[in-house]
């Protein structure tokens, strides 16, 4: 249903505030006047993940925790689930790709920005007794290199509001989920444009020369009605159409598509894909 971000400076008090409004929403979704979806909400953090706050002390050790966080929003983020992400949260580049995530699954997206003066921050880092205090040099690198919130970080004035009403953004390119073609689309693209070839070429032969429309048996199975010119076409010709065909299509097969619905890669589909290719760029 949302993706909540919970930023700013370490021990600034967001785990507090994380905390309030876990309470606040599961308070709201179970009054009885509540009369909206039925909605579960999650708190993710650096505690619930079981990441020490050691992880931080180095990049080698913070990557793979950071990647831990991001594996658990993928796998709670849901329609029907409010996810509130309480950790350091201090890199652009994390916060976005948190937020391609909840593009794709089509949910709203807002930040909680707790401020607190980088002293203040550094005080009750020290005073902390609970064994989850940041080693002060790793504080004061964390301080230097968190970076402020920015247009994608959605503030949110109103969570209520914010969560059940708020702007959904479609994915795009960027964000889509890809649909990755079967290990044996490109040899079945290749093969099968090259037995069309194969039977014009065969066809033109047998009959002196070709015009109209008709209809090419590739096996027991596959035939496909064809309109080629009504003159003789070299195999030359035909083999650089069957060439720019599949190079065409290759970066689809290999990097994947992100056309909506299921892609078919079966041999009929790949002989209509090369029947209108083959019709739209042939020079009459």
């Amino acid at each position: 249903m949302a993706l909540i971000t919970i930023s700013g400076y370490p021990s600034s008090g967001k785990s507090q505030r994380a905390a309030q409004l876990k309470r606040h929403l599961g308070s709201r979704l179970a009054d009885p006047s509540y009369t909206g979806p039925s909605l579960s909400v999650v708190l993710l953090s650096d505690d619930t993940l079981n990441i020490h706050r050691s992880f931080y002390n180095d990049s080698r050790s913070e990557k793979p925790a950071r990647g831990t966080l991001f594996t658990a929003v993928q796998r709670n983020l849901a329609q029907n689930t409010i996810v509130i992400v309480d950790s350091l949260d201090y890199i652009k580049g994390f916060r976005y790709q948190m937020y391609c995530v909840a593009r794709e699954i089509k949910v709203p997206v807002c930040a909680v920005y707790v401020l607190a003066t980088p002293d203040l921050c550094k005080q009750w880092n020290s005073e902390r007794t609970d064994g989850k205090a940041y080693a002060p040099e790793t504080l004061a690198n964390l301080l230097q290199r968190y970076e402020e919130l920015s247009s994608m970080d959605v503030p949110a004035d109103d969570f209520r509001r914010t969560i059940t009403e708020g702007v959904v953004k479609p994915p795009n390119t960027g964000t889509q989920a890809v649909a990755n073609a079967p290990t044996d689309a490109l040899r079945t693209l290749e093969h099968t444009a090259a037995s069309i070839v194969s039977a014009l070429v065969s066809e033109q032969t047998n009959s002196g020369s070709l015009g109209g429309t008709t209809t090419i048996t590739l096996s027991s199975t596959l035939k496909v009605r064809i309109t080629p010119p009504p003159r003789d076409m070299a195999l030359s010709e035909l083999q650089r159409l069957k060439r720019q065909f599949a190079t065409l299509h290759k970066k689809a097969i290999m990097l994947g598509t992100t056309e909506k619905g299921v892609v078919d890669w079966s041999e009929q589909s790949a002989a209509d894909k090369f029947v209108a290719y083959f019709e739209e760029n042939i020079k009459q």
